[in-house]
């Protein structure tokens, strides 16, 4: 199982999608989750409405400086994917999936054969072009909605899974990740989470 942070590994709140986070977590060796939309034609990190004083994607890779961690890149805007392909490419990053699109704006994605994941949630049971995506943003909103067993049978399914951590929701995030331990070994599954050092912690118990 893999480990990735969310909007960076962030100790105040005022730190998520900032420089700072995104140096502590490529440093200590993990990767991201973050969120891009574009303004006045250039990408940027935000996960709101854009002011135009957002770090630029451009400054995130130059900061990932050649690891190829992974990277998941939540779509906040429509029209992204010939330009964020392209800007991956020319930092030589390969280790990236897109994900939290418009439906419509997904197509594209899968078009262009970009890494591309679908939700599944319990406010989303049917994960739109499952079986064209390459992985499942596995969400849960309210209380996890899912069992060890139908965790294993969306792993057997060899798709990439990428769990949300509870903590992300506001929930303690120990019932979920109890759950994911039995689960701890399998290749094909990440954890998104603000915890990154603890969840590194418990994983290896």
């Amino acid at each position: 199982m893999q480990i990735i942070s969310h909007r960076g590994y962030w100790l105040e709140m005022s730190e998520r999608n900032q420089r700072i986070a995104f140096e502590r977590s490529f440093e200590l060796g993990f990767g991201t989750e973050t969120d891009v939309r574009d303004v006045s034609g250039r990408l940027v990190i935000s996960h709101d409405m854009p002011d135009g004083s957002e770090m630029l994607l451009d400054d995130l890779l130059a900061i990932m400086a050649g690891r190829n961690l992974p990277l998941a890149i939540n779509i906040k805007a429509d029209g992204l994917c010939a330009p964020l392909k392209a800007m991956f490419e020319g930092h030589g990053h390969s280790n990236w999936f897109v994900f939290d699109m418009a439906v419509p704006d997904m197509r594209g994605y899968l078009a262009s054969k970009v890494c591309t994941y679908t939700r599944l949630s319990e406010v989303e049971p049917t994960p739109a072009w499952l079986n064209e995506a390459d992985g499942i943003w596995l969400d849960s909103f309210g209380p996890e909605w899912y069992s060890s067993t139908q965790l294993a049978d969306l792993l057997a399914q060899g798709k990439q899974i990428c769990v949300v951590s509870s903590e992300l929701h506001g929930r303690d995030h120990l019932p979920l990740w109890r759950l994911l331990g039995e689960f701890k070994g399998a290749e094909n599954l990440t954890l998104c989470t603000d915890l990154p050092e603890a969840g590194r912690s418990f994983f290896k118990e």
